[in-house]
């Protein structure tokens, strides 16, 4: 298959969703399901303060949420109509009913919810996993992206560094319901506490609300029976992609995209190396660089002001659209 087919859906029942915790939407923010042939995502907005906003839609990463881009949103809430959407399995979304969490397969969901919605071009917005499944819709379907804003995205390193190696493990059979018996007496606060502290440049920087917030979010994921099906999947999907060469890998799809790219790197990224910046500049072809010494993973929840005045900047350069 080419690496610009989407791979068409297969007949599976999805897991159904019990009843759990409601998922939390900020004040400003709407929340609504978006049912498309054999999946259904939730998708979080911010109405844009100004008439006639440009579109934007935002994909978080792996164990993440629309919720990820909720501080960014309204610092471009007077430019843009902002929206993040929820992968299959995460979230508030429900499983693909073809259980695909490959790269393709949640960039086929992306681009089925920019065609359903008719909201193409977007500015195009991506973190980590959110950042190879935005850089292959990008290679593929160059009509629904006007911008590209990639944040620390997964792209194939040959030395991964080492504290990503535990996460690249649970692409590994077996691995993930290990780790979920081992770790079956850790709380919801001792898990967001680990995981804060693997994302962030500085995890004293997280507010005693934010972290409240966070924790109430662990404790309704691991209420999900599909949560660490969903983890483990889209883990071996990013293992998987960084294994394919030639016109499939995503290196080549990087030299494909035709969007001006704003790339984004944290000096204290303990999940992609803060070296690949020099590789990514050169692979995109209309690129600039943002590089923040003090961030980590996740520069939009860290430093959401830098990365939105990077992308102002961008934006200027196009002439405000």
């Amino acid at each position: 298959m080419s690496s610009t087919e989407l791979p068409g859906i297969h007949a599976a029942a999805a897991a159904v969703a019990p009843t759990v915790s409601a998922v939390r939407v900020a004040e400003g923010e709407e929340l609504r399901s978006v049912a498309l042939a054999g999946l259904s995502l939730t998708v979080r907005s911010r109405p844009a303060r100004a008439a006639g906003p440009a579109p934007a839609l935002f994909v978080h990463g792996l164990g993440g949420s629309s919720q990820n881009w909720s501080a960014m949103m309204p610092l471009l809430a007077d430019a843009l109509h902002c929206e993040a959407v929820d992968l299959p399995g995460f979230g508030d979304s429900p499983p693909p009913d073809d259980g695909n969490y490959s790269v393709t397969g949640h960039a086929r969901a992306v681009i089925r919810l920019l065609d359903a919605g008719g909201r193409g071009p977007v500015h195009l917005f991506g973190n980590s996993l959110g950042g190879a499944v935005a850089t292959r819709v990008a290679a593929v379907r160059p009509d629904l992206v006007r911008t590209l804003t990639l944040i620390s995205p997964a792209l194939p390193e040959i030395r991964v560094q080492r504290p990503a190696v535990p996460t690249a493990m649970l692409a590994v059979p077996g691995v993930a319901s290990l780790f979920a018996r081992l770790t079956r007496g850790w709380t919801a606060e001792q898990r967001t506490r680990g995981a804060m502290a693997l994302c962030y440049g500085d995890p004293a920087r997280i507010s005693d609300e934010a972290f409240r917030h966070a924790v109430a979010e662990m404790e309704r994921r691991l209420e999900l029976p599909y949560f660490w099906d969903a983890m483990t999947r889209s883990a071996r999907g990013i293992v998987d992609a960084y294994t394919l060469g030639g016109q499939h890998g995503l290196w080549r799809q990087a030299e494909r995209v035709l969007a001006p790219t704003l790339l984004v790197y944290g000096g204290r990224d303990q999940l992609v190396s803060f070296r690949m910046a020099r590789r990514a500049s050169a692979a995109f072809r209309d690129s600039r660089l943002l590089t923040l010494p003090e961030a980590g993973h996740v520069a939009m929840m860290e430093y959401p002001e830098a990365v939105a005045q990077a992308f102002r900047e961008l934006l200027d350069e196009r002439g405000g659209s």
